[in-house]
């Protein structure tokens, strides 16, 4: 874990959407994610970073089906240059999108990654970012998931906060894991970038 970061150009919320951070489909720890992230979110405008929204797609009669109240995003996104909202139809939020080419287009080499859930897109496109060689910084306290119900001859229930553990992990050790959202340090992004369409 490293606590001395160098600073990232890009902040990538990933499906902080209304279905995952309130009522009762909430994740366990929604109060601080949402208070992580709505730190880092305010910290990358100051600084000039470029801010992406992730915003997933879920399929019909999902909770996060386009359109309902659940898909919302939950943060408000700030026209300009510097921020987007991406729509994204996998977990992977690089696959089928705008994402690489927003990141390319904006000089970016170096990106901090939040939001939900942890073992799914997450860690999907963190996993992603960091095989096409950007750096990834992952805040531990800034991305939460659902606890994993027990299964029978499997496993009792998962907590998720050690789900969300095990997902950070399983990145390997070119993630830079740091312990708070406080800890990742924003500077502007070096180009002038394109909002997605």
């Amino acid at each position: 874990m490293s606590t001395h970061l160098q600073p990232v150009e890009a902040l990538i919320v990933v499906d902080v959407q209304s279905a995952f951070v309130s009522g009762s489909g909430a994740v366990p720890d929604a109060v601080r994610l949402v208070d992580r992230t709505t730190d880092l979110i305010a910290r990358a405008r100051r600084s000039g970073a470029l801010v992406i929204h992730l915003q997933n797609d879920g399929p019909a009669g999902a909770d996060d089906e386009p359109h309902t109240p659940g898909w919302a995003l939950h943060h408000a996104v700030e026209s300009g240059p510097t921020e987007a909202v991406v729509r994204k139809p996998e977990d992977d939020g690089f696959q089928g999108t705008v994402l690489e080419r927003l990141l390319t287009d904006a000089g970016v080499k170096s990106l901090a990654i939040c939001g939900v859930m942890s073992e799914m897109c997450v860690q999907a496109t963190a996993r992603t970012a960091l095989a096409l060689g950007y750096r990834v910084v992952l805040p531990h306290d800034a991305h939460a998931t659902q606890d994993i119900p027990a299964a029978p001859g499997i496993s009792e229930r998962i907590p998720a906060a050690v789900v969300s553990r095990v997902a950070e992990w399983a990145l390997g050790s070119d993630v830079e894991i740091t312990p708070h959202a406080s800890d990742v340090v924003f500077q502007a992004v070096p180009a002038s970038p394109v909002s997605a369409p």
